[in-house]
């Protein structure tokens, strides 16, 4: 880490700065991903979504607003989604941890700019239920932009080679999971997105990041089917989830980032599980 002769005070300081500008920018990406393809300027004022009162800008004030107003506007008194809070609280915990791992100013910055992405994708697949093109397309158009930087400043072209082919690998299983199924089990949103994921996290991780993708997965989607079974079988709504499955449940980019994002930031390798 670059910061590492820093003092461990001059560090915390930092580490809140990191925090509370990811926040702000969280902030950001929740009206991107509510405006996006909607044809509504950045530009425009927020307002509220039930009643149309614009924000004050101490209702803009990420996290705190939410909480202080417990998430009711403060006109109407309408329910405001907790999802603009867990977009701000999120992009704030992943600011700091690419502050902690990047080895330069310029790294760090790659990385804010390649977690803001992946909070916009998932939210968004979460809503819609679709990977917008333009997203995958531009992460991978950044992710490459690195790798050619790094290319620059001594980085072998083997090693470049190897991680664009690892991760031409992940998009390709998951391209054979799509087919076989007739894209029951995956979306081809998932197959595109899996290689600027596996670009992300480098050649020695794309296994990992699979493994652990499928292990969140199937342990997050078999909790959900669990409840909404208890749920159906308590309120006797037997239509309620009979035909419940893994993809209906959750899509699977949420999980396939989160794997990402955990072998990015903490180096796991999935084999050290196995071995005794």
């Amino acid at each position: 880490m670059f910061l590492s002769p820093i003092l461990p005070l001059a560090l915390s300081w930092l580490l809140v700065f990191a925090f509370c500008y990811g926040a702000i920018i969280g902030s950001f990406l929740n009206v991107y991903i509510y405006r996006f393809h909607t044809g509504k300027s950045l530009a425009g004022r927020s307002h509220c979504l039930s009643c149309g009162t614009v924000l004050r800008a101490l209702e803009l004030v990420p996290l705190f607003s939410y909480l202080g107003l417990r998430g009711r506007c403060r006109s109407c008194g309408s329910y405001v989604s907790p999802r603009y809070f867990v977009v701000e609280a999120a992009t704030g915990l992943l600011f700091v941890g690419s502050l902690l791992i990047a080895n330069s100013l310029l790294e760090m910055i790659y990385l804010f700019v390649v977690c803001s992405v992946l909070v916009v994708i998932v939210v968004y697949d979460i809503r819609h239920y679709i990977i917008p093109d333009t997203l995958t397309f531009s992460l991978t158009l950044w992710v490459l932009s690195w790798y050619l930087f790094s290319f620059t400043q001594g980085t072998s072209l083997m090693h470049i080679l190897y991680t664009v082919v690892a991760a031409a690998c992940a998009s390709g299983f998951l391209f054979f999971l799509w087919y076989v199924s007739k894209g029951r089990w995956i979306g081809f949103g998932d197959v595109k997105l899996a290689f600027p994921l596996g670009l992300i996290v480098g050649a020695i991780n794309v296994f990992s990041m699979m493994v652990l993708s499928f292990w969140i997965g199937a342990g997050i989607s078999l909790l959900i089917i669990a409840a909404a079974k208890l749920q159906r079988g308590q309120l006797g709504l037997r239509f309620l989830s009979s035909n419940l499955t893994i993809k209906s449940v959750v899509p699977f980019a949420p999980f396939l980032v989160a794997g990402c994002l955990v072998v990015l930031f903490t180096k796991l390798n999935v084999l050290d599980i196995f071995t005794f």
